[in-house]
This record gives structure tokens, C-alpha cells and sequence, in this order.
């Protein structure tokens, strides 16, 4: 999956951990844009797009939940934030400002790596299955074009909210737990963290449901994970 001219973007105030990063990057064959700030940042990816950012959270002047809520306006790009601390609140306000995932500090090069080549290998992956055009209620789902109507209007979904509707549309009824929403959407064959589903769901419902606090499609089996409810 070493592609020529894969571009990561790393933003990361601190020299020495930058660096660090940098190193790791290169030695996988990518090619490495760096900032310490998070108008630096903006400025590299509006020069040249990365295929994928990774984003520490804590930066001087414009932090690093403003600086991917300004990326993903502007693109679908696959995200990693950053975090030197685990506590619930910076991974979900994180996720919630539109990143597909997260690294907490301290964290091993090889471990970097992983996620950066699951997160390629999901963005490259052009192959939907053998699903065809799926109609839930309003909803109308089209897995080959990268298509979500809903009352005919389209849907602006990230590519990781639009291949989380793709898996539970699959089998419309059938309950999907976290583990296995995690390896089939994330490309994650070890335990992951199902803070990363629930609030990708939570995301998703925000975009397909005229009321997300009682959702009508994208529906929770408490204890077991969640379904679309044919």
C-alpha cells in the first residue's frame, strides 16, 4: 500500500515529537508535509491536499478541533486527531468535529503506521461489494456511485459515516456489533475502541434522520450494537 506520492499531512506543535512522526512517515515511503500551527496547517493542505492528516489537538492559536472542523468542510479526507490524554470528552469532541480517528500519546511508530495504511487501503478501496441501489423509507442508497438520497436530495456524508450506512444497509434488520462495525468500516482486526462507532453513529443520524433523538432508521439494540431498521 506504499503508493507513490501518498501525502500525510502532520500537524504537531511540538519539535521534537514532529520529528519523531516525520521520521516514522518516511520510513514507510510517504511523502511528509508538516506545520506547528494550526493556520500553518491550513495553509499546507489548501496548497497541496493530503490523502491523510493527522492532527494533534493541542496547538498554539487555532487548536486542532477548529482546524479539522475547517478540512472537512472542505474535503473528505480521512482524519487522525491526536490526543495526549484519553479522557472521553477530547476523543469525542474530536471525533465529533469530523475526525474517522484518533491516537493518544505516547504512541509506537508501528502503531501509527497501521492506522495510517487500514485508513489508505478504506479511502482506495473503490470496490462496494456486489450491493446494488438500496431504498430505506426515504433513504436511497447507491454503494457504487458513493450516493445517499434522502426525499431525492443528497446527503453530504464523510466517507467513513457513508461506509458505516453502506455496512448496515448490507443487511437491513440485522444487528451489527461494535467489533465487528470496527473491523468491516475502520479495517481494525484488533479490538478497537467503540467510542469510534457510536459517535460515528451519533453523525450519521444527525444527517439521516428528521429527528435524531428518536432516530427512525440508523436504530441502537441496547447491549448488542446497532441496525437499519428495514
Amino acid at each position: 500500500m506504499h503508493t507513490v506520492g501518498t501525502r500525510i499531512l502532520t500537524v504537531e506543535d511540538d519539535e521534537r515529537i514532529r520529528q519523531a512522526v516525520i521520521l516514522a512517515l518516511v520510513e514507510e515511503g510517504w511523502d511528509v508535509v508538516e506545520a506547528a500551527t494550526g493556520e500553518a496547517a491550513l495553509e499546507a493542505f489548501n496548497d497541496s491536499p493530503a490523502d491523510v492528516v493527522l492532527i494533534d489537538i493541542m496547538l498554539p492559536g487555532i487548536d486542532g478541533f477548529e482546524v479539522c472542523r475547517s478540512i472537512r468542510r472542505a474535503s473528505d479526507v480521512p482524519i487522525i486527531m491526536v490526543t495526549a490524554r484519553s479522557d472521553t470528552h477530547d476523543v469525542v469532541a474530536g471525533l465529533e468535529a469530523g475526525a474517522d480517528d484518533y491516537l493518544i500519546k505516547p504512541f509506537a511508530p508501528k502503531e501509527l503506521s497501521a492506522r495510517i495504511r487500514a485508513m489508505l487501503r478504506r479511502a482506495r478501496s473503490s470496490d462496494p461489494g456486489d450491493l446494488e441501489r438500496i431504498q430505506v423509507g426515504e433513504l436511497v442508497i447507491s454503494p457504487d456511485e458513493g450516493v445517499v438520497l434522502k426525499d431525492g436530495e443528497e446527503l453530504h456524508l464523510t466517507k467513513t459515516e457513508f461506509k458505516l450506512l453502506v455496512e448496515l444497509a448490507s443487511q437491513p434488520g440485522k444487528v451489527f456489533s461494535r467489533e465487528v462495525l470496527l473491523e468491516r468500516v475502520w479495517g481494525y482486526d484488533y479490538f478497537g475502541d467503540g467510542r469510534l462507532v457510536d459517535v460515528h453513529v451519533r453523525r450519521l443520524r444527525t444527517k439521516v434522520e428528521s429527528d435524531p433523538a428518536s432516530p427512525r432508521y440508523v436504530v441502537t439494540s441496547r447491549g448488542l450494537g446497532y441496525k437499519l431498521q428495514p
